[in-house]
């Protein structure tokens, strides 16, 4: 027996739950990696897992296995790195989840310099707003706007993004201009934004000088995406509060209206997220410290998603 094949193989069943997908992540026929448990299983007299026809759940003693071979492979991963990284510059796949209008309009575009400097990363980059499963996908990262939910990932924030409140001309022709968030309560449609996960509509939220609203708004459509939360604002079908990198070009030309200028929308948190308890590779912790440099020190970037107003000008 292998026995940090084996290792890995378990740790990866209980992980994602099933021996199909830990089959399908390891890139291993599933009947390998049921042999592989069973000898392992063998190996230490002992039953790690629980097999019914339906899950597969982890035992005392599995559970007590697990959290230590997980820092025994962590071990062995960072040993590996440390003796190999001064020798070969950073390869292989990365696989890494954002939503669509972050990647087209911020890291794309930026993606060259970073090809230029390690070219052989391969970046797998799946685009969504959902929150992605990091361990059952077999993600390195993700990057997310806002809180982060699961307190079990690990976060690194990066920076911030400015929300800015809006409308199509068009759209405020026809419905009025609200001098007041309670205004939108009377009379207004918004763009619903459904959170997934949470599976419901967000609200808006607007801060004075003296006082924070909270406003659920009528609506003709819902979104749960990005782009398609733009394409409704529009084409009319409602006020927006949409990030300011992903409006800036529809404010300059015309084509979207600011509204309620003397109240503020707080800028959202971004965080790169990675799974608990793994050890990271050369090749996300190169691309983890370039995505945060780049967020930090690229003045257009900087420019799109946060205006300057609202920016420290600390160095």
């Amino acid at each position: 027996m292998d026995q940090l094949t084996a290792m890995r193989a378990f740790v990866r069943v209980v992980e994602v739950g099933t021996f199909t997908r830990a089959a399908q992540l390891l890139d291993l026929p599933k009947p390998t990696v049921t042999k592989l448990i069973q000898q392992l299983e063998a190996h230490l007299h002992a039953q790690l897992l629980n097999r019914t026809t339906r899950r597969v759940t982890v035992t005392m003693d599995g559970a007590a296995y697990y959290e230590r071979a997980l820092r025994v492979l962590s071990e062995i991963d960072e040993l590996d790195q440390s003796m190999t990284s001064s020798q070969a510059r950073p390869s292989g796949r990365l696989r890494m989840d954002v939503s669509l209008p972050f990647a087209t309009d911020v890291i794309l575009p930026a993606l060259p310099r970073f090809h230029a400097r390690y070219p052989d990363i391969q970046i797998d980059m799946g685009l969504s707003d959902r929150p992605a499963d990091l361990i059952g996908e077999n993600l390195d990262l993700a990057l997310r706007a806002g809180a982060i939910q699961d307190q079990n990932l690990i976060a690194r924030r990066i920076g911030e993004m400015q929300l800015i409140a809006c409308a199509t001309p068009g759209y405020l022709a026809q419905y009025g201009t609200p001098q007041h968030p309670r205004d939108l309560e009377a009379g207004h449609l918004a763009i619903g934004y459904r959170s997934t996960g949470v599976n419901r509509i967000l609200p808006f939220n607007f801060t004075g000088s003296k006082e924070t609203i909270e406003i659920s708004c009528s609506y003709i459509v819902s979104v749960n995406e990005g782009a398609g939360y733009l394409a409704a604002g529009l084409a009319g079908l409602g006020l927006m509060q949409i990030p300011l990198f992903m409006a800036h070009e529809h404010l300059a030309d015309g084509r979207l209206v600011p509204i309620l200028p003397d109240w503020s929308l707080a800028p959202r948190p971004l965080h790169l997220i990675y799974p608990p308890n793994r050890h990271l590779s050369n090749k996300v912790r190169v691309f983890v410290d370039w995505l945060a440099e780049l967020f930090a020190r690229d003045e257009t970037i900087q420019r799109r998603l946060v205006p300057s107003a609202t920016r420290s000008t600390a160095p």
